[in-house]
């Protein structure tokens, strides 16, 4: 349905481009199959009439995603012209030599108006790198009426022992009502996203200043049998195969009483199209346990170019198309601007029209409030919220959320998974030099 909606827009992007026309031109993208992944690519014949230039998609599962950009990139394998990657590749990447440094975009774009949190998490020596569609924090999105029922009241910054209080009382198994729906999927960027920025809050880091890892520790013990014992309680049946998309329909279908998830889910959950209490959501900060860090991430799902394509002066123009104010306005003209691409630019959050939209506000908080920098409550020798930004970490994180997912799913308790999980990372670690 949202598709064929927004293939049928016909309002012309007004889009002033440095490059020539390009008539025959094509290239390739990899994205994810978020939504507003998918709501661009109906706009994708718009560009294609400006430029010349015809585009090519796969789209794929956000784990999927990163093995194929990952391998393609560290092979030089040349599938596409543009990746959708985010804060955790660019810089690394970048390092290497394996991104084109986007320094050459027009000054019509405004550089300058991007978010500082998403420029600076897409930049390597000052550069920029990779041009963010959408930036985005996580939230708690909630049931305002079975909340109401249940005789509770969110807190604008809620602790973890008030969302368990909810999260039973919100609890109706025999109408396939479930209080919480968390992320269980194994992935670095799955359940390891939500678990790792869930850990900040518990006190626990994934290496100590010496970079020794820490899941032999009581904060990461705290922490997953929390979300276990959570899920048991008051999450759905097969928790442990639900990542984003599965929640997100979850939700939408009015199975969950809360939600802790990506900020930009909030234009899709509160979209009378597609959600059956759309009129009934409420938002706060992610949670906490009175440590001084909130259970919240900082992401971005961005575009970049990988070095080698033949077509990077083509990219550059979709790029700019994709990611700038006009594109903003376009689909503000046909949707509304609660379905615009959030948390990029500066601009979005100064203009009056997406003021008014009832997640704005929640939306810029949460990714203000998120400090890549210092993201525990004890030093860390890494930068990243919801990841450490080192080659290895995709890898090992991997392993570990297959670890924790096996425990949520009942195969192994919480106390084996997280020796498991402590010996996994130190024997990858010493094998890298650390």
């Amino acid at each position: 349905m949202l598709l064929k909606r927004i293939l049928g827009a016909s309002t012309a992007l007004t889009f002033c481009t440095a490059t020539a026309f390009a008539q025959g031109a094509s290239i390739t993208i990899a994205t994810v199959n978020n939504g507003d992944m998918i709501r661009m690519q109906g706009y994708t014949e718009q560009f294609t009439a400006k430029t010349g230039i015809s585009v090519e998609w796969v789209t794929l599962e956000e784990n999927v995603l990163r093995q194929r950009v990952t391998t393609d990139i560290t092979t030089s394998g040349g599938q596409f012209d543009i990746m959708t990657i985010g804060m955790y590749e660019t810089p690394i990447w970048a390092a290497n030599g394996w991104l084109v440094p986007l320094d050459n975009l027009s000054a019509e774009y405004d550089v300058g108006d991007i978010l500082p949190a998403m420029a600076g998490g897409l930049s390597y020596d000052g550069t920029l790198y990779a041009a963010p569609f959408y930036g985005e924090s996580s939230m708690i999105m909630y049931r305002t009426d079975l909340m109401e029922a249940a005789g509770l009241t969110m807190p604008e910054a809620p602790t973890w022992d008030f969302i368990r209080e909810a999260a039973i009382a919100m609890t109706d198994r025999g109408n396939e009502v479930y209080g919480i729906c968390l992320r269980g999927k194994a992935g670095w960027g799955e359940n390891m996203a939500f678990l790792t920025a869930m850990s900040n809050s518990f006190g626990a880091r994934w290496f100590d200043e010496n970079w020794q890892p820490q899941f032999d520790t009581e904060a990461w013990a705290n922490t997953l049998n929390f979300y276990i014992d959570l899920m048991n309680e008051a999450g759905p049946p097969g928790a442990s195969n639900n990542g984003f998309n599965e929640n997100l329909s979850l939700f939408q279908q009015g199975k969950c009483g809360m939600w802790i998830d990506a900020t930009v889910a909030a234009s899709f959950v509160t979209n009378p199209d597609d959600s059956a209490v759309a009129d009934k959501v409420g938002f706060a900060l992610a949670p906490n346990t009175g440590l001084g860090r909130n259970a919240n991430w900082l992401w971005a799902w961005a575009l970049a170019i990988p070095a080698g394509t033949d077509q990077a002066d083509e990219a550059l123009q979709f790029i700019e198309w994709a990611t700038s104010r006009e594109y903003t306005a376009l689909v503000a003209a046909n949707e509304g601007w609660a379905n615009v691409p959030p948390g990029a630019r500066t601009s979005l959050y100064e203009n009056p029209d997406y003021q008014a939209v009832p997640f704005a506000e929640m939306t810029l908080r949460s990714i203000l409030s998120a400090d890549p920098l210092n993201p525990t409550v004890d030093p860390v020798p890494y930068v990243g919220v919801q990841f450490a930004a080192i080659p290895e970490f995709a890898g090992i994180a991997s392993q570990v959320g297959q670890e924790f997912s096996a425990a949520l799913a009942g195969q192994e308790t919480a106390e084996r998974a997280l020796a498991k999980a402590q010996a996994i990372v130190s024997e990858e670690m010493e094998a890298a030099g650390y």
